[in-house]
C-alpha cells in the first residue's frame, strides 16, 4: 500500500465498519512503539474532521528501567507536540505476576487492561483505540493454534470488541482490579489498522517523521510470539508466499463458522432440550457457554469429560466442582480441600505392556517400525531410546520444569500450567511420566517433551497412550 494512501484507506475503514462516531471521545492507548505512535497520528489527522476528542493513555509495566521511563517520556512529549491530554501510570508488572502466580506477559495484559478500563471510565470514554495490525493477527493465529485454539479462538481480534475488563475474571479478582461494580458493560476495545501490515506503518512514521521507541525484548527467542514472527513465518513464506491471505481466508471461515455455532448454542440453552442428540459442536459450546455464565475458566479436556460423563463432577478450583446433568445443564458444588497427589509408581517398559495409575489406564509399545500410526487424542510417539527402559508415573510437584515440543528451553510447569488456563485443581490430577533421571517427556493433555520427539536418527520408537476413567 502506498504511504500517502494509509491516511485515506484507515479513514475509510473507520466509516465503513463505523468503528468511531463523530464527535465522540477516544482513548488512544500509546506504548511508544511504531504501531501505536502511528495509530496516535493518523487518529490526530482525522481528528478535527470528525470533531473526536483524544485522549492519550500510557501504562509504565517498569519491565525494562531506564528504557520503561524513556518510552514513557516519549509519548508524554508527543502528547504535548499534539495539543491533547495524557494520563500515565506506573505498575509493578513483575511483582504482580509473583503475587497473582500469572506469567509476566498475562500479567501485563491484565493490569493494561484494567488500566485502560477504569481511565476510560472515570473521563466518560467509550472507546479504546488500540493499535493491532495484520501482522499481530497472524502471529495470534499461529498462537492459537498451536494452542489447540477452536474456531472462535482461530477468528482472532475483532475489529470492536468488549473490554476483557468488564468480565471480572479470575485473573482481576486476584489482582483486586476493577470489576463489574465499577466498570460499565459497553467499554469498546477498536483496532483501527487490524488489516494494515507492520511494514506499511513502519513506512509510514519514516515518511511523516513519527518519533518511536524499539522494544528489544520483541527480539527475544525465549517469547514464544517472537519465535514464530521471527522463525516460523519466514519459513512459512518459503512454502506459502500469500501466506496472509490465506490464513485471513481461514480466520474468516472459522469467524463464521464460530459465529453460526454461537448463535445456535445460545438458541438451545434457552431451552435444553435433546442435549445428548445435539451435534458435538453444539454440545461443546453450549457448556462452553454456560462456564462463562458461571465465570469459569473452560478448556478443552474440561469440556469433554463433562460432554462425556453426565452426573460426574470434576474439580476446577480447591473449594468448587463442576458437574452436568443429563440435560446439559451445568451445576457448580461446593467441595472440600484439593487433597494433592503425592503417590507414584516406577515402571519398567518392556516391549509392551499397560499399567493404571491414579484413573489413568496408559498402554505402551515398542517398535523399530518406520511407518507412524495415525495420530489421534490419547496417543503420542517417543524416542524410546531417549525415554530408556526405566520410568516414573507421577503429578506435578512444586519447582518441576518441562520442555514442550517447539520450545527451545525449559519452563517451569506452573508457568504452562498458567499460561494454558489450566484449573489449579486439575493441577493436581493430570499425570506426567518423568525417565529414571527426572527429565519429564510427558504430560497428561499437553504437548509433548521436545527432547524426546522422534526424529531421523530414531531406532526404536515408543507408542504411548492414555485414558482417563
Amino acid at each position: 500500500m502506498p504511504v500517502s494512501h494509509l491516511l485515506q484507506r484507515v479513514d475509510q475503514i473507520i466509516i465503513a465498519r463505523e468503528l468511531f462516531c463523530r464527535g465522540q471521545k477516544i482513548l488512544v492507548a500509546a506504548s511508544g512503539g511504531v504501531d501505536s505512535m502511528v495509530l496516535l497520528e493518523l487518529l490526530h489527522q482525522l481528528a478535527k474532521k470528525n470533531s473526536w476528542k483524544l485522549v492519550i493513555a500510557h501504562l509504565n509495566h517498569g519491565l525494562r528501567g531506564r528504557s520503561s521511563d524513556a518510552d514513557e517520556r516519549l509519548v508524554a512529549r508527543t502528547a504535548k507536540k499534539l495539543g491533547w491530554p495524557m494520563v500515565a501510570e506506573h505498575a509493578d508488572v513483575k511483582k504482580i505476576s509473583r503475587a497473582t502466580k500469572l506469567s509476566l506477559e498475562m500479567a501485563a495484559r491484565v493490569v493494561r487492561h484494567d488500566f485502560l478500563a477504569r481511565t476510560a471510565v472515570r473521563l466518560k470514554i467509550r472507546s479504546i483505540a488500540l493499535a493491532h495490525h495484520a501482522d499481530d493477527q497472524l502471529e495470534l493465529f499461529f498462537l492459537r493454534l498451536l494452542r489447540g485454539s477452536g474456531n472462535e479462538g482461530l477468528a482472532g481480534m475483532k475489529w470492536i470488541a468488549p473490554s476483557p475488563a468488564t468480565s471480572w475474571s479470575p485473573a482481576f479478582r486476584r489482582l483486586g482490579a476493577a470489576g463489574p461494580n465499577r466498570l460499565k458493560a459497553g467499554l469498546q476495545l477498536v483496532r483501527p489498522l487490524l488489516d494494515t501490515n507492520k511494514a506499511d506503518l513502519a513506512a509510514f512514521a519514516r515518511e511523516h517523521k513519527i518519533p518511536f521507541r524499539e522494544d528489544a525484548s520483541n527480539a527475544s527467542l525465549d517469547v514464544q510470539r517472537n519465535r514464530i514472527r521471527h522463525e516460523l513465518l519466514p519459513l512459512l513464506r518459503k512454502y506459502q508466499s500469500a501466506l496472509d491471505r490465506t490464513v485471513g481466508r481461514v480466520m474468516n471461515l472459522a469467524a463464521a463458522d464460530a459465529e453460526f455455532i454461537h448463535s445456535a448454542a445460545t438458541d438451545w440453552l434457552k431451552s435444553r432440550r435433546n442435549f445428548e442428540k445435539l451435534p458435538v459442536a453444539l454440545q461443546r459450546h453450549g457448556l462452553l457457554l454456560q462456564l462463562r455464565q458461571h465465570e469459569t475458566a473452560a478448556d478443552y479436556e474440561l469440556i469433554e469429560r463433562l460432554r462425556e460423563s453426565p452426573g460426574e463432577a470434576f474439580s476446577i478450583s480447591p473449594e468448587i466442582s463442576v458437574s452436568r446433568d443429563a440435560a446439559g445443564k451445568i451445576h457448580l458444588h461446593k467441595s472440600g480441600k484439593i487433597q494433592i497427589q503425592r503417590g507414584e509408581q516406577a515402571l519398567r517398559l518392556d516391549a509392551t505392556g499397560a499399567t493404571r495409575f491414579d484413573g489413568v489406564t496408559i498402554q505402551w509399545k515398542l517398535s523399530t517400525s518406520k511407518t507412524l500410526p495415525p495420530r489421534r487424542i490419547g496417543r503420542e510417539f517417543f524416542d524410546a531410546d531417549k525415554v530408556g527402559s526405566a520410568i516414573v508415573l507421577r503429578h506435578w510437584q512444586p519447582g518441576d520444569r518441562f520442555q514442550p515440543i517447539g520450545m527451545s528451553a525449559s519452563v517451569k510447569l506452573q508457568d504452562l500450567f498458567t499460561n494454558l488456563k489450566v484449573p489449579r485443581a486439575r493441577r493436581h490430577e493430570l499425570v506426567l511420566a518423568a525417565t529414571a533421571d527426572g527429565a519429564i517427556f510427558w504430560v497428561e493433555g499437553l504437548r509433548i517433551g521436545e527432547q524426546f520427539k522422534l526424529s531421523g536418527k530414531t531406532l526404536r520408537r515408543l507408542q504411548w497412550g492414555w485414558k482417563r476413567h
